[in-house]
């Protein structure tokens, strides 16, 4: 198959320093599919909360995706965004997910706590909703070209090449320092979705040192037709982690909910089903991910950190442990909106 090529910004506001990336309008996606599900669950009796507060969750969602998220990539795969001024530079690293996770199970307390509902139930609610916005996520991961799958040969069905691989890059000649968006235009500029020229006046003219940087010398080696036969093949393991960890498990998550949604499984089920799924996903699709550059050893080549395992198997481990502990917490079925919502003199 053929990488698109697609160009990561989906619109350049011109007179401003930001852009409208596929990245964060994938995560604008998921919130807003997130906030109609807890509406949804709320006017069912299933989330027991006035559907008119259904979506105060979202804005606790948020800080903890974002913060946790943050906070995870900064603890588990680069220690130097621990520095706080690292830490704000959005532009270096990215977010954890297993983070994130962390980050919504504190705000989803926190909500509990100032609605005065089960937080497990919050939880099931939570998990239940997630799903359509991990599938976004991992769709713009493919877009970016970040987090290709492992080197494979031409008998895997779905293998292509990413002009971000790193022999891709070297051939290409923009290796070298450069932003993120010069590297991202100039790859548009080898793909032939735009001219050099439509380019050129984009480019960060000077240097750190503030010198200027001849971008001319690239243009005539900027032609992934002259180089894609020497990148190897991958696996577009963003793909397959979209499929599996949002679009299968969300479809089995709603084929759970509706069965029982007129007999709702005990207070935790639904959200230990989303951690063991989202576990047994992951777990697998860490074998067909390229591992981290940063746990490459000459010691331990594919990147294991754990028991033979990735950092990303080692935190999904971890979640099937939380959700031992959900199923074994879980001792009530539900609480019934009409008592919920009788004190608080709302309809739903």
């Amino acid at each position: 198959m053929d990488f698109p090529a697609w160009d990561p910004v989906l619109l350049d506001i011109p007179g401003l320093p930001i852009d409208v990336r596929w990245y964060g309008l994938m995560y604008v996606v998921g919130f807003f599919a997130a906030q109609w599900i807890f509406v949804r669950l709320a006017r069912s009796g299933f989330f027991p909360v006035p559907s008119s507060q259904a979506p105060d969750l979202i804005f606790y969602s948020i800080f903890g995706v974002m913060l946790g998220g943050r906070t995870g990539y900064a603890l588990f795969y680069d220690h130097e965004l621990l520095n706080p001024l690292n830490f704000i530079q959005l532009w270096k690293g990215g977010l954890s997910f297993h983070g994130g996770l962390l980050g919504v199970v504190v705000a989803m307390m926190w909500f509990a706590r100032q609605k005065r509902v089960p937080g497990l139930r919050v939880g099931d609610v939570c998990a239940l909703a997630v799903t359509p916005g991990i599938f976004a996520v991992r769709f713009a991961n493919f877009i970016n070209g970040e987090l290709y799958g492992r080197v494979c040969d031409e008998s895997a069905r779905f293998a292509m090449r990413f002009p971000t691989d790193p022999v891709a890059l070297s051939q290409l000649s923009i290796a070298g320092p450069m932003s993120m968006r010069d590297r991202e235009l100039c790859i548009q500029v080898a793909y032939h979705h735009k001219t050099f020229d439509q380019v050129k006046d984009l480019l960060t003219p000077t240097d750190d040192l503030g010198r200027a940087i001849d971008w001319t010398r690239l243009q005539p080696i900027l032609d992934w037709d002259k180089v894609r036969m020497s990148v190897p093949l991958r696996h577009p393991s963003q793909l397959y982690e979209g499929l599996t960890e949002g679009l299968l498990l969300g479809l089995v998550l709603f084929a759970v909910y509706w069965v029982t949604r007129k007999r709702p499984l005990r207070n935790g089920y639904y959200g230990a089903i989303f951690l063991l799924g989202y576990s047994a996903a992951r777990f697998s699709c860490e074998f067909f991910r390229e591992p981290d550059n940063q746990f490459k050893t000459k010691d331990s080549p594919g990147g294991t950190v754990l028991l033979g395992m990735t950092m990303g198997q080692t935190l999904s481990a971890c979640m099937v442990i939380a959700a031992i502990l959900m199923l074994v917490l879980s001792k009530q079925r539900t609480v019934p909106v009409k008592e919920v919502l009788a004190p608080l003199g709302a309809k739903s």
